[in-house]
C-alpha cells in the first residue's frame, strides 16, 4: 500500500485516523493485537517513529493498549467508543453541513435513495 497523505495535519495523525477507522470497521477485533511498529511503518511506506506517534495517539485515546513485550492490543469497548465519537461528530459537524448543502441544492429525503446505491 502506498497511501497518500495531506497537510491537513500531521502524518502521524492521518495514520491514526486511518487505524482508528479499521478498529471502527472491527479490524482488528477487540482483545486482538495491531500489526507491529515495522509492519506499519512499512505497509504505509513512513518512519517507525510516525508509527510510534500514531499508535500513541490511539493509546491516549484509549483505544488501544501496549502490552510490554507482545505489542498493542485493541482495547475492549474500542468499537463502542469509536462509534459514539464518530455519530457524536457527525451530528455536530458533518450532518449540520450536509444538510445546508441539500437544502442548497434542492435536494429532500425523497430524493436520497442510498440503500440501492452499490
Amino acid at each position: 500500500m502506498n497511501p497518500t497523505w495531506n497537510d491537513s495535519s500531521p502524518i502521524y495523525q492521518q495514520l491514526a485516523d486511518r487505524l482508528a477507522v479499521q478498529l471502527l470497521d472491527g479490524a482488528p477485533p477487540e482483545g486482538e493485537a495491531l500489526p507491529s511498529v515495522r509492519a506499519l511503518a512499512s505497509q504505509y511506506v513512513i518512519n517507525p517513529l510516525t508509527v510510534g506517534r500514531a499508535l500513541q495517539a490511539l493509546v491516549d485515546q484509549q483505544l488501544i493498549e501496549p502490552r510490554r513485550g507482545m505489542g498493542m492490543y485493541v482495547r475492549p469497548g474500542a468499537r463502542q467508543q469509536l462509534l459514539r465519537l464518530e455519530r457524536e461528530q457527525f451530528l455536530q459537524k458533518d450532518w449540520p453541513a450536509l444538510r445546508a448543502k441539500l437544502k442548497r441544492l434542492g435536494l429532500s429525503a425523497k430524493d436520497l435513495n442510498w440503500e440501492n446505491q452499490p
